[in-house]
């Protein structure tokens, strides 16, 4: 388990670390630390992970790389016109990753397609206007109705 230095702060993790998807076609490396950890509460993280959020690492694109095979990506057109691409295994249908037109320097990585999740430690819970009532927040990360950043766009 990584140490954590304070909490809410970007704990330190090993550099590379790597993942992938539930039947091995997709996998990926990252050599860049997250610039954001965060929980997304909004629905259209809940209807795209079928379940109460998306746990999400954003992470600089220049330094992740696919190491064999490659996502799907489905495009989805909010109405403020910014457009978030949702990228999957085309085989067993794992949710891998997303990109947002509006962060082209930055990926989201979704948490649980890592080889070892458990550095993970979400700075903010995002679009909690949005939470399911029967989601049990941890009450010591800060909360946001909506997102409080362009930076901080949902996974």
């Amino acid at each position: 388990m990584a140490d954590r230095t304070a909490e809410h702060e970007v704990s330190i993790m090993p550099v590379p670390f790597s993942g992938g998807c539930a039947c091995g076609r997709v996998r990926y490396e990252c050599t860049a630390e997250p610039k954001l950890m965060f929980n997304c509460h909004c629905r259209d993280c809940q209807r795209a992970s079928g379940s109460a959020y998306a746990a999400v690492m954003m992470v600089p694109a220049a330094g992740f790389r696919f190491l064999s095979g490659a996502p799907r990506f489905h495009d989805r057109i909010h109405d403020d016109g910014r457009v978030m691409g949702r990228g999957f295994c085309p085989d067993c249908g794992t949710p891998l990753v997303g990109r947002l037109s509006r962060l082209p320097d930055l990926i989201g990585i979704r948490v649980g397609t890592l080889d070892d999740p458990s550095w993970f430690a979400p700075m903010a819970d995002f679009w909690t206007s949005s939470a399911q009532p029967w989601d049990e927040m941890n009450p010591s990360v800060p909360k946001y109705p909506t997102q409080p950043h362009p930076r901080a766009e949902g996974g």
